[in-house]
């Protein structure tokens, strides 16, 4: 038990930091094939979302033991003549493309996105942007623009609107809310909707029907505030994935310019 919390420590250790060169301790052994901390390590890599499914103190052991089991059906494969099969070298030319790909953004692209370069373009982004105007507003979407006429007419003889809408509104969502919608920023809404909403004071609603694809519509705005700016920390991880995509089009943009590539459509599955 205590060799085996040990070596639970150990890969922990070791999959937690990169392993040098010279501190690569082999963890076990499976018929003379070596399971190093490196292996591991890697291995804990590709497990990603699996292993966030497992107690952190599980994380090493599990690790490990399925390194072993891995090993032993690839010696079985190999034993059993497996290993010429001519699927072994398409895959195995798939997962060194694969690899090598992973290998390249991680040093020419993922790298180059350093924290200055990412603070430098929220700095940029946030400046453009500046607070954002929301409405709160409610509305009643009715098919024709006379029942809307006589909607707003009962409205100005000050009828609840709030009743109307979950009485008339055919959009069953807001309707069950009294035509409530929330806050929404432009962009949000289908152009005419937005535009008359926007164009409303708090309390104020449309004197005429509103057409849009829907039908038409009787907008009320309840209230507007000025959304802030998003801050570094809430952004950051977006932006960063954002730039690193960015550069990965970039790079096989500018590594297509000077390569020779010769395609074929392949033929449907039947």
């Amino acid at each position: 038990m205590f060799k085996r919390l040990m070596g639970a420590a150990a890969i922990a250790a070791m999959t937690a930091l990169p392993v040098a060169a010279q501190d690569n301790p082999v963890l076990a052994t499976v018929n003379g094939k070596e399971i190093t901390a490196a292996d591991v390590a890697f291995a804990v890599s590709n497990l990603g979302e699996v292993l966030e499914r497992v107690p952190a103190e599980r994380r090493p052991e599990m690790v490990l033991s399925l390194m072993v089991d891995m090993e032993l059906l690839a010696d079985a494969a190999e034993k059993a003549g497996y290993d010429s099969d001519p699927v072994i070298e398409q895959r195995l030319d798939y997962y060194r493309s694969q690899t090598l790909r992973d290998l390249y953004m991680e040093k020419v692209i993922t790298e180059n996105v350093t924290e200055d370069a990412v603070r430098a373009r929220y700095d940029e982004e946030a400046g453009k942007v500046g607070p954002q105007k929301e409405v709160s507003a409610r509305h009643i979407l009715v098919d024709d623009e006379e029942k809307a006429k006589e909607l707003i007419a009962q409205l100005k003889d000050g009828a609840d609107f709030a009743k109307l809408a979950e009485e008339n509104s055919k959009d069953p969502g807001s309707a069950a809310r009294g035509g409530s919608l929330g806050f929404f920023g432009k962009g949000q809404m289908v152009p005419a909707f937005e535009e008359a909403a926007f164009a409303l004071g708090n309390g104020e609603m449309t004197e005429e029907p509103v057409q849009s694809p829907f039908g038409y519509h009787i907008i009320k705005v309840d209230e507007s505030r000025e959304k802030a700016v998003p801050t570094f920390d809430q952004v950051g991880d977006q932006i960063r994935q954002l730039m690193i995509r960015e550069a990965f089009v970039d790079e096989v943009a500018r590594l297509k310019e000077t390569a020779e590539i010769e395609m074929k459509m392949p033929t449907p599955a039947q």
